[in-house]
Parts: C-alpha cells; structure tokens; sequence
C-alpha cells in the first residue's frame, strides 16, 4: 500500500507548509500574549539552540537510517544477479533436456527480476510478482526432479544454485518492504514543528529578519524529502537501478 511517503514531491509541499505554519504560530503568539523579557532572553536562545540541534541530530539519524536500507536494497540486487548467474551455469550438469529448459527458465526469469526493479506501476507489480512464482516453482520443479532421478552430488549443486535464487528473491523483497517507521517520522515531524515554533517565536521577538519564518521550513522540508526519496524504493528519482541484472541480461543475449 502506498502512502504519502512514496512521493517525494508531496512530501516536500505538506512539510513546507506544515513547517512554515509552526513558524507562523510561534510568531503569532508572541504578538498575542507576550514578549520575551530582556533577562530571559539568553535562557530562549539556549532553548531554542538545543532543540534545533536535536532535531538535526534526529534528522542525521533518520537519513543515516534511510541510507543503510538503500544500500542494503542495492547489495541484494548484486547478490540477485550472482545467483542466477552461477545457477545459469550449473544448468549444464543437468541432463540435456532440463539444462536447456532450466536456460530458458532463467532467462524469463531475469526479465521478470528487471521489470520488478523499475516498474511504479501497482498492477504491473502485481503480474510481476505472480510470474516470479510461477517461474520459482517451475525451475524449482525441474532440479527436484533432476536431483531426483539422479541423487548425485553434481545434482546437489544445482539444488543448492537454486535455492540461493530463491532465498536473494526472499531477501530483496524483505529489503524492499524494510521502511523507517512510522512513528519515527511522526516523532520527527512532531519535533520539527516545535522546533518551528521556536524560531517563530524568537524570530519576532528578537526583531531578526523575516526570513528565518522561511529559510527553517524550507531546511527541514528539503531534509524530509530526501529522507523519503531515499527510503522510497518505487518514489522518487534516487533508486536502485538493476545494473547487475541488465550486465547479465546482456551476458545472456551475447552470441
């Protein structure tokens, strides 16, 4: 299911807006209750400075985070690709029969592996996801079957090539539904709106330029877009491209 959080873009205009609307609270009201008093001025400061900088602490943490599942995506696409290919190997210790259809197998496929890695439409996926099974349970059908008529150690090693093509199909999904909480963005969000509110606050009461009521939003905005365009997987312009899988797609086509 896809939610705010799959398009980068609309992330950015909700944050803004939210953003800017904290900052033009805190200055609200001041104006409506109280300034802040000459001799507590430099407490506010410290106030405000330490919330700011727990909110780029969290910040940091939360892109930390985003990047780490990015690149866990991008090492399982690599690992995807290797597992075929070796499997795409070993189907030569297969009878003659079943190697060329486990060949033909393999080379579907991978087509199917490609188009899961650039897909964004929801209905394509869904085909996707049901020709992987079926493609799964026929190559699966054909080395158990090989394995089974000859229960050899050479049979074996195509049991095994296959079982990793399984398991990295398993382990790029897990990757790929592996998101940052939800409550670690409302926690965020939560903070950054305080944190807003803050500047807004002190901003009018220190008589400082009007752009603070801007430039702020417009930093943390930028930062929860990027945030999402990494953790995104389908959203966005930053994503795992499947160059692995294209390099073996043409290794495959070659003569």
């Amino acid at each position: 299911m896809q939610s705010i959080l799959d398009y980068p873009a609309l992330v950015f205009i909700v944050s803004f807006v939210l953003m800017w609307l904290a900052a033009r609270i805190g200055a609200a009201l001041l104006r409506r209750f109280r300034r802040i008093e000459d001799d507590a001025r430099e407490d506010f400061s410290v106030i405000q400075a330490a919330t700011l900088t727990l909110l780029a602490l969290i910040i940091g943490f939360t892109f930390s985070m985003a990047v780490g599942r990015y690149d866990q995506r991008k090492n399982y696409e690599e690992e995807e690709a290797n597992a075929i290919g070796t499997e795409y190997v070993r189907a030569d210790l297969l009878p003659a029969a079943d190697g060329a259809i486990m060949r033909g197998l393999l080379k579907a496929y991978l087509d199917e592996r490609v188009l899961y890695y650039t897909t964004r439409d929801s209905q394509e996926l869904a085909k996707v996801n049901r020709e992987t099974e079926r493609l799964q349970n026929a190559m699966w059908a054909v080395v158990k079957n090989a394995a089974v008529a000859q229960p050899t150690p050479v049979a074996a090693l195509t049991v095994a090539g296959m079982n990793d093509v399984l398991n990295t199909q398993g382990y790029t999904q897990a990757a790929w539904w592996n998101r940052i909480p939800y409550a670690a963005w409302a926690l965020m969000t939560l903070m950054a709106v305080c944190a807003n509110v803050l500047v807004g606050y002190g901003a009018r009461a220190l008589k400082s330029g009007a752009g603070l009521l801007l430039i702020v939003p417009l930093v943390v905005s930028l930062s929860f877009t990027l945030i999402a365009d990494i953790d995104s997987p389908r959203g966005g312009v930053i994503r795992v491209k499947p160059l692995n899988l294209h390099a073996l797609a043409d290794s495959f086509r070659a003569p």
